[in-house]
């Protein structure tokens, strides 16, 4: 029992040792799928973010809506895709150019 305690103490103390580290991988400047993104907000302050976020919805079939700005650098823009409501037109236009 000794052997098992002294060895769970020293598996702890070897994790608690190492620093953890969140930025090994970086971080696309755009990143979504069919329920929303995030857009940086230095990609943001580049480029037209409302027409990269209409774009990426329409892929969908879905229509963009904007949730929230961290307006400083290492923000983000967030969005979410939403579903066409009813009575307007059968599918998003996607800009071609």
């Amino acid at each position: 029992m000794r052997i098992i305690a002294a060895a769970g103490l020293l598996a702890l103390g070897i994790m608690a040792s190492q620093s953890a580290r969140a930025d090994i991988l970086p971080v696309p400047p755009f990143k979504g799928n069919d329920t929303g993104g995030i857009i940086a907000y230095s990609m943001a302050t580049q480029t037209d973010a409302r027409q990269v976020a209409v774009d990426h919805c329409a892929r969908y079939g879905k229509v963009v809506k904007f949730l929230a700005v961290q307006a400083y650098e290492g923000g983000y823009l967030s969005f979410a895709c939403r579903w066409v409501p009813y009575g307007a037109a059968d599918r998003p236009i996607r800009t071609l150019y």
